[in-house]
């Protein structure tokens, strides 16, 4: 199923992301993990795409496998190290696993690479019309509430959000944020300028204090008082600290569904344990948390 239909349900939705393994000995774990958190039947899940395009067949076979569960898979897409040949070989393996929905990126810059100068494809405007010329796929884009960090300034960023819609893009999905403030305001610019897409709020469950580390180091995201004090308080207790850091991802999301934002995704980190006890905690407010 199109993910642009299931944002258009008009109820709040809830979807998860996973990664694939880096190498084919982390497989059959990391497949374990997602299958999981597929039985799970959030409404959608995604499937991230490794540094340089290195697990692109890891992507496919694990968003075939969601499909497989009844679930829609989004499969990632980026313009690192792309070359029309390895798309459209990407785009054929993709639709011969009746893969509809593609995330598409320009993908971080690998170890060593200071620019995107050498690529074919810069940005990932560029790859929405070689999607869209494949076939009948409904293509996503990220967007980033706090600003893209090679942007110069907020609305050079929302300009090159509207690059993508334009070119093509039928819904976006928000970098994590900690204070739901920024996305309220981020979302207003987004309208103001026009851009009428669905916008996914994407919501990063902390369960320890050194994957904060990792993830403020990646994505410079502002952390509210409120959070630098629950991480104060729990870092070196890891029971208390996921339990802490669930609740927090947990208020985000009612927060943002009690303003009307109706679909959120998790980064789930892999972790079936995370996504199961979110669910619980919104089984009487997302309709898909609900055990049947």
């Amino acid at each position: 199923m199109k993910i642009s239909e299931i944002l258009k349900s008009g109820q709040p939705t809830l979807s998860f992301e996973v990664f694939p393994p880096k190498t084919s000995d982390g497989f059959e774990k990391v497949k374990c993990a997602t299958d999981a958190i597929a039985d799970l039947k959030p409404d959608f899940m995604s499937v991230t795409y490794g540094a340089a395009g290195t697990t692109k067949g890891f992507t496919t076979e694990i968003a075939a496998s969601v499909n497989s569960k009844g679930v829609a898979s989004l499969a990632h897409l980026t313009c690192v190290n792309a070359s029309r040949e390895s798309l459209d070989e990407q785009l054929e393996a993709f639709k011969a696993q009746g893969i509809e929905n593609i995330l598409a990126l320009r993908g971080d810059l690998p170890e060593g690479v200071a620019s995107t100068a050498d690529w074919k494809y810069k940005h990932a405007s560029e790859l929405i019309p070689v999607i869209k010329e494949h076939g009948d796929f409904c293509v996503g884009g990220a967007c980033y509430p706090e600003v893209h960090p090679e942007s110069s300034d907020s609305w050079s960023d929302i300009d090159n959000m509207k690059y993508k819609v334009e070119a093509g893009c039928d819904f976006l999905t928000t970098q994590m944020f900690f204070d739901n403030n920024i996305f309220f305001n981020y979302l207003y610019k987004l309208r103001d300028a026009g851009i009428r897409v669905p916008v996914v709020a994407g919501i990063m469950p902390v369960t320890n204090a050194k994957q904060m580390e990792r993830i403020h180091k990646l994505s410079q995201a502002f952390l509210p008082h409120r959070f630098v004090a629950l991480l104060d308080k729990f870092h070196d207790n890891p029971a208390a600290m996921r339990q802490a850091g669930i609740a927090y991802a947990t208020e985000q999301i009612i927060d943002l569904i009690a303003s009307g934002i109706n679909n959120i995704h998790i980064y789930t980190m892999n972790k079936p344990e995370t996504a199961t006890e979110i669910q619980e905690n919104l089984s009487e407010i997302i309709p898909s948390c609900k055990k049947n």
